[in-house]
């Protein structure tokens, strides 16, 4: 009877030997929160929501081709059933496009399931529709994102959450004049401004032409925010979400920075106001630029790829040694001067 028993344990065993004897994988990387890029070099991203409508798509199109400005998308599943050809439409002019889900949800009410349902509807609509990703650009609808959006995002294979540091509220009806003087009183190097195309924000084509020239004239370039993210700077910045308890005084100490630095990074005026579920920036150490580099693909020239970085031909040319301005091949890993 005992040695039934004996080998009756080990047979056991044996079957859970698999389960302890392999770690479990890694987690995928959480998804980086973006709101802005720090650089000296004036950048700026225009970025759009497009919800159910898009009403204003094409207006918003036409002004961008007529001023040679590229931007980034960020499509609804919802609004890509509704208006496929509008999203073709952005493809084809050439902007990045980029995943605001499919059903507009607030995700950190979401399972990290049904992030994951979101964002690969909207994936397949799009990419039956023109052909190319949304990946690796989320946006989250209302802008919440706290801890458990940003690791089930980043696990459904979305790098980036962009969030924005100009928000136009173009939504509410604003007019074209409200929504030119928020972006001129806060743009900075780096920064994203956040418009709409829908029929609830008749202001913002109407805002355009005089907004991109105003910047031009600043001295700004334009870019998509994969463009943009190109120019971060290396930095030891963190990110925390504020738990039950937390404080801005305990958490700058844990992270041995002070009240006030935490404060600014997070423009926070009063100290005593955070709130559960709020994504802080810890301030870090900006160390050296990231080099922007280009591979380059079939079809490409030196003229096409300067176009697309605001930059010139010479300044590539020079910065990869070529001598032949006709001459680069596919594959060809260019470095994009800035």
């Amino acid at each position: 009877m005992k040695s039934k028993f004996v080998r009756v344990l080990m047979a056991l065993l044996i079957m859970l030997a698999p389960l302890v004897a392999y770690p479990k994988s890694t987690d995928a990387a959480a998804s980086k929160f973006i709101t802005s890029v720090s650089t000296t070099s004036k950048v700026v991203a225009l970025t759009f929501d497009d919800g159910a409508d898009g009403a204003n798509t094409n207006k918003i199109l036409d002004i961008l081709a007529k001023n040679n400005v590229k931007a980034t998308f960020f499509l609804t599943g919802s609004g890509a059933n509704n208006h496929p050809q509008y999203i073709k439409n952005i493809a084809a002019k050439g902007h990045q496009l980029g995943n605001h889900s499919y059903t507009h949800p607030d995700f950190t009410k979401l399972t990290a399931t049904q992030m994951k349902s979101e964002l690969d509807r909207t994936e397949a609509k799009v990419k039956s529709i023109t052909g190319k990703t949304t990946k690796p650009i989320f946006r989250a609808p209302f802008g919440a994102v706290n801890s458990a959006v940003l690791s089930g995002v980043g696990a459904a294979g979305y790098g980036y959450t962009i969030q924005w540091n100009i928000d136009t509220v173009d939504w509410k009806g604003v007019t074209a004049s409200q929504i030119n003087t928020k972006v001129q009183a806060n743009i900075k190097p780096g920064s994203i401004v956040l418009m709409h195309t829908g029929a609830g924000a008749p202001g913002t084509p109407l805002a355009l032409p005089t907004m991109i020239s105003q910047l031009k004239a600043k001295g700004y370039k334009f870019v998509t925010v994969s463009q943009l993210l190109a120019y971060r700077s290396t930095s030891t910045a963190k990110t925390y979400t504020v738990k039950s308890g937390d404080t801005l005084y305990s958490i700058a100490r844990a992270y041995g920075v002070t009240v006030s630095a935490l404060a600014a990074a997070n423009k926070i005026t009063n100290y005593n106001l955070i709130y559960v579920g709020q994504v802080l920036v810890i301030p870090g150490t900006t160390t050296t630029p990231t080099t922007v580099k280009y591979t380059v693909k079939s079809g490409d020239t030196l003229y096409k790829i300067a176009t697309l970085y605001n930059t010139t031909v010479a300044k590539i040319a020079a910065a990869n040694n070529i001598t032949n301005t006709s001459l680069i091949y596919v594959g060809q890993v260019l470095t994009i001067p800035r």
